[in-house]
């Protein structure tokens, strides 16, 4: 397959595409990389990205982007398809809204990382900051460190897992889904409970684990939601109160 060299950019072979953001504006990039993939372009890469906002949005189809460095927030935001790597660290909102596809990170997030997912598959091999998962609605998102405080908060599908330490609030307000953690849990959040884990459980855990790369051993626990703020009860009013 043959393609024209864009401006700021290099063919590498049949197929693949490096990109070279350097005097580039956001707006072209991502209008490149959605004409790429358009085009069959398996394999793209993206240089200096130097920690740019926005970048790899609202991309559709099949493809593996690769960012030489860091970048700011809501990369990979509203993907839908696409595998990217990040090889640095990036700031809130990676993956926010992710429909399908895959996104590792190779550093570490900021706030509300993988929020509002509804499926594909969110890696962060450090740590992540606060609300990581806010509202998850399906996927996975897996953290090789520490998660901070409202971790998993609202969350209502999907599967979570924390290899490190995790905030106050774990899994506050909770509606399904499941939480696994693999060090400290400083606080759960309102109507959040453990459970024990079952062989199931342990089978996902260390496959995900394999898959990714992320050594260690672990202490898991299981968090998912009690249920207790399915249905209105006057005989629960503080459970309510303090969820709002």
């Amino acid at each position: 397959m043959g393609f024209q060299t864009r401006a700021g950019g290099s063919a590498l072979m049949a197929g693949s595409f490096r990109l070279d953001c350097a005097a580039l504006s956001t707006r072209e990039i991502n209008q490149t990389l959605r004409q790429l993939l358009a085009e069959g372009v398996r394999d793209i890469v993206l240089t200096n990205p130097a920690g740019r906002h926005n970048l790899g949005v609202a991309l559709r189809g099949e493809g593996r982007i690769t960012l030489e460095g860091d970048a700011g927030y809501y990369a990979a935001a509203m993907l839908e398809g696409p595998s990217v790597r990040i090889l640095g660290n990036c700031g809130w909102g990676t993956a926010e809204n992710m429909m399908r596809g895959e996104v590792v990170v190779e550093g570490s997030a900021g706030n509300a990382t993988g929020a509002t997912i509804r499926g594909g598959t969110l890696v962060v091999k450090g740590h992540a900051s606060s609300r990581t998962g806010i509202s998850q609605k399906g996927g996975l998102i897996l953290v090789g460190g520490n998660s901070g405080y409202m971790t998993g908060f609202m969350m209502q599908k999907g599967v979570m897992v924390i290899c490190g330490d995790v905030g106050e609030a774990l899994g506050d307000s909770m509606y399904e889904g499941t939480i696994y953690v693999g060090g400290r849990i400083a606080e759960l959040g309102n109507d959040a409970v453990l459970r024990d884990l079952q062989e199931s459980d342990l089978e996902l855990l260390d496959a995900q684990l394999a898959r990714y790369g992320i050594p260690g051993r672990f202490d898991w626990k299981k968090v998912v939601s009690g249920r207790r703020l399915w249905n209105f009860s006057k005989k629960e009013m503080g459970v309510w109160i303090h969820a709002l």
